[in-house]
């Protein structure tokens, strides 16, 4: 018998035929979505840099978790503003902080919400910076002391894990010892494993109002034009106890992504970052792209590139449209 000549066909079909062979998939519990809190009541203040996204007082925190779950969306992390900042960043682990008072109120209105914690000293202190600043430079030794207590203030207040994003060298092994001898070994560390000193950051700086004072933060962040080094800042973190590693930004990290998830047997994080989402509502404001395709083409290659979580500010519209 004479076969004809296999000539390879494109699938293209109709939405059903396409779903079924579909190979990447998005899912609302996949999503993480940030929350600013801010101090005061019955407060809800847009952020003119980041349409669709807002600073909210604690007392407002039900109602949004109430909207996330039933959305689909799991789990949120939170930042916060301090009603006052000194050179110490003390108010990130104080009893009654911020952060603290809403990790309450979110168990409180909705224990089954996923609340993980943003472990950083950038918001809380008067400089900007993300450590303790020894001769105006970051003092990497002296800082982790600061963020293990800021940790475990959060673990006790009830957050379900904890997220340090700081990049001082050796946090992760520190605050893994501090919940350990406190009790705590059931709270996970998802680390900013690799945090590059990205432009995409400036809409987050003006959220949580903590650019730099003066300098900037390439000294412990990642050199963009290093993919190598991810590898290394990944691994320690691994050997330091780390249980989820992420990458930071996500969409002009794909490649870093894609090398974490070959290199790696935990989950990957990708986050979505306040610039790579502005850009999308800017240009969708103005006309220039289908916001709500970008949106899911851009998530879509993050899920794609190997990110098993997304941090992201789109994911209440994202889980809108998996909906539909």
């Amino acid at each position: 018998m004479i076969f004809p000549e296999y000539r390879p066909r494109r699938l293209r079909r109709n939405e059903s035929f396409r779903a079924l062979i579909r190979e990447t998939h998005l899912s609302a519990a996949q999503l993480i979505y940030p929350l600013f809190v801010m101090p005061g009541k019955g407060k809800k203040e847009q952020i003119s840099s980041m349409p669709g996204v807002f600073r909210i007082t604690v007392d407002q925190l039900g109602k949004e978790a109430r909207e996330c779950l039933d959305l689909g969306v799991n789990s949120v992390i939170l930042f916060g503003l301090p009603a006052k900042k000194d050179p110490m960043g003390s108010g990130a682990h104080a009893k009654d902080g911020i952060i603290q008072q809403a990790i309450k109120e979110l168990k409180n209105k909705a224990p089954e919400l996923l609340v993980f914690t943003d472990v950083c000293l950038c918001e809380y202190t008067s400089h900007g910076h993300c450590g303790i600043l020894i001769n105006e430079q970051v003092d990497n030794d002296s800082t982790l002391e600061v963020l293990a207590s800021t940790a475990l203030s959060h673990a006790r207040a009830g957050a379900d894990m904890v997220a340090p994003s700081d990049m001082m060298d050796g946090r992760v092994g520190e605050i893994r010892a501090i919940l350990d001898d406190n009790n705590f070994q059931h709270v996970p560390i998802m680390s900013y494993a690799v945090k590059y000193a990205s432009a995409f950051y400036g809409p987050f700086r003006d959220a949580a109002d903590c650019a730099p004072q003066h300098g900037d933060r390439r000294g412990y962040q990642m050199d963009p034009a290093n993919a190598v080094e991810a590898l290394r800042e990944a691994t320690l973190d691994v050997e330091e106890g780390a249980d989820i590693l992420m990458v930071k930004p996500a969409v002009a990290y794909l490649d870093i992504i894609h090398r974490l998830r070959a290199e790696f047997d935990l989950p990957i994080a990708a986050y979505h970052v306040s610039g790579e989402y502005a850009m999308i509502k800017a240009a969708g404001a103005n006309g220039w792209i289908d916001e709500e395709r970008v949106m899911q083409e851009t998530l879509l290659s993050i899920k794609r590139a190997g990110a098993d979580i997304i941090l992201t500010y789109f994911a209440k519209d994202m889980a809108r449209l998996l909906r539909k």
